[in-house]
């Protein structure tokens, strides 16, 4: 079901617009062009009329048929396989036909089928790979409608694929070339929506009440309340959440004609949210069902919020058992969804590496290509030998030392990639353990202390569930900023995982550790949060180990910090603790929040995790 709204939705959304001719035009007389004429302008607008034009049309295809309306008959039987959920057929007779077409309109009809299918059957990274066959094309003399086709599909699947400003930029260039209503209601969502995803959205609520205007007019309701689902996050953002409750009530029976799943979840997910909010929890778990039950998908952002909000709802009715279950599902599903965002900026990834090798490949190509016409000119011109061999040579080793200098960059960049946290820009774990490990050993050698500080976010878990995962990202940013003017350049410091952060002092004893430690947890509790859009507290809790008692091995050194820092965490948290002394190494700050800005100790949900859990 799923598959087959999200096939709507392309096919029939990004398809160029034109004048629907009714089926009883054909009559026997038509000619062959004007019933292909009749069947391409149907194929979105009528489909069932469609196939029973496509049958007469494969059935009564004249002996003479010339390429052009072969090539045409092909575009729809692939479009048909398509429509009718047989997509790898599809895609295969859509590229087949891509590779012959002699014209560049149809190559780009074509290649733009095989990019709507490949993003129904999720396989982004092979829609951006045609869709970068596809594009050259445009810049030839090919009809507007086609170049505004192809520009609105790539806006569609960049946004799928996370990359919204590339999919911002697209449905603009269809915007500033086309005045048809309905290229602008379709090309103005996919715009507003990669705004929205971006933080971008515009400030005044006129351009997304404009759009709806224009949808309507075009009798596009599912576009239309799309917008208005945005207009509705855009309110709440605001502080406007009455407002937002009102519009998205108002226009949920309309969405619930359109019978369109992912829609109909939206509405009911954000109608769920702002009603907890409210203080109306019968309404929220309401609303939420409904999104589970009618919004289609598998793990959707909107079957996250759903079952996040019926676990809040179980929570605040004090039902333990309802709250487990509800949390496992939201769990399960928040999972999945970040898995596929991450599949699909992987395969956006995989295809812009893929580019630039192609790239590369055709530059040497090119290159490799002018030394051997230099060599033909050499064989050809005698008397010229000596001279054009020296320049032949000078050539090849200006490449070769280009393409050498080229690829230590990127083995450089790959190396960089592998050994840093994406979003702290520290070291990530494994590289962490070997550096540490290495300097370690070398400490050893030269009967040289050492100490490793361990630290863990308080309450972290509950950040990211009151505030948000993108809010927990900002923390975790805050704080490795925080940390930077306590360490020496000599020292590791690294992410081991989630909010767990670890920092190897060379030449330092416990004293000098526990000083590091304090500065840092004064720093961390000195963030200010408000940068993030919310005021809570944000602190810390530190254990130490020290080469003097725990010895120079690692996995000893961590396992000792681990400890200290489970007793810095029962012992109230945002404190130090240190291996080797009974009680606290510093006595905690006073914290930087009042108690109304801090929240709930988060409630573990899982037996079998980490011992830590139930004190993080």
């Amino acid at each position: 079901m799923r598959k087959q709204w999200l096939m709507v939705c392309l096919l029939v959304s990004l398809l160029p617009g034109a004048v629907v001719v009714g089926a009883e035009n054909a009559g026997p007389a038509a000619t062959f062009d004007a019933r292909l004429e009749q069947a391409d302008t149907l194929r979105s607008a009528d489909p069932a009329t469609f196939r029973e034009l496509l049958a007469e049309l494969n059935a009564t295809t004249p002996d003479d048929l010339t390429a052009g309306q072969g090539e045409r008959l092909d575009y729809l039987n692939a479009y048909a396989l398509v429509l009718g959920g047989r997509y790898e057929e599809g895609i295969a007779a859509a590229t087949a036909l891509f590779e012959r077409a002699q014209g560049a309109n149809m190559k780009v009809r074509a290649g733009a089928l095989v990019v709507n299918a490949r993003a129904i059957t999720r396989d982004f990274a092979g829609g951006l790979r045609m869709l970068g066959k596809v594009l050259p094309f445009t810049r030839d003399d090919i009809d507007d409608a086609n170049r505004e086709h192809v520009f609105g599909v790539a806006a569609v699947i960049h946004n799928q694929a996370g990359q919204y400003r590339i999919g911002r930029e697209y449905a603009e260039r269809v915007l500033s070339t086309t005045e048809a209503p309905r290229a602008r209601c379709f090309a103005g969502q996919t715009r507003l929506q990669a705004m929205q995803e971006l933080k971008q959205s515009p400030a005044e609520d006129r351009e997304f009440t404009a759009l709806v205007d224009v949808c309507e007019a075009q009798r596009e309701a599912v576009v239309a309340n799309l917008v208005r689902a945005m207009l509705a996050r855009k309110w709440d953002g605001e502080g406007n959440r009455p407002r937002a409750v009102a519009i998205l009530e108002r226009h949920l029976p309309e969405v619930e004609r359109t019978g369109y799943p992912p829609l109909i979840g939206e509405f009911h997910a954000l109608l769920a949210e702002y009603k907890l909010a409210a203080g109306d929890p019968a309404g929220a778990d309401a609303h939420a069902l409904a999104t589970i039950e009618r919004g289609g998908g598998d793990f959707t952002r909107s079957l996250v919020a759903a079952h996040l909000t019926r676990y809040r709802v179980a929570e605040a009715r004090n039902d333990p058992v309802q709250a487990l279950a509800h949390y496992r599902r939201y769990a399960e599903a928040d999972k999945a969804q970040l898995d596929e965002v991450k599949a699909r900026e992987l395969a956006y990834q995989i295809v812009s590496h893929e580019t630039f090798q192609q790239t590369q490949q055709i530059e040497l190509l090119n290159r490799q290509n002018e030394v051997l016409q230099l060599q033909q000119r050499v064989q050809e011109q005698s008397a010229q030998n000596s001279r054009l061999l020296v320049l032949m040579l000078l050539l090849l080793l200006a490449s070769i030392a280009f393409w050498a200098y080229k690829t230590k960059r990127v083995q450089v960049s790959l190396r960089h990639l592998a050994e840093t946290d994406a979003l702290t820009g520290i070291s990530n774990r494994h590289h962490f353990n070997d550096r540490a490990a290495a300097t370690l050993a070398r400490s050893a050698r030269m009967g040289e202390d050492a100490a490793l500080v361990m630290f863990d976010l308080d309450r972290f878990k509950s950040i990211n569930d009151h505030y948000g995962h993108g809010v927990g990202d900002w923390v975790l940013q805050r704080v490795v900023e925080a940390c930077a003017t306590a360490r020496r350049d000599v020292d590791w410091f690294g992410r081991l995982g989630g909010e767990e952060f670890a920092l190897l002092l060379v030449g330092a004893d416990g004293a000098e550790a526990v000083r590091v430690a304090e500065e840092c947890r004064r720093c961390i509790a000195a963030i200010d949060t408000r940068g993030s859009g919310y005021a809570f507290a944000v602190t810390a809790s530190f254990g130490i180990s020290t080469t003097t008692l725990s010895g120079y091995d690692l996995t000893r050194l961590l396992t000792h910090a681990d400890r200290m820092l489970y007793r810095a965490k029962r012992g109230g948290r945002n404190r130090v603790c240190l291996y080797g002394i009974p009680g606290p190494a510093a006595l905690p700050v006073a914290d930087a929040h009042p108690p109304s800005a801090r929240m709930d100790e988060p409630v573990s949900l899982h037996t079998g995790e980490r011992r830590r859990a139930t004190a993080s």
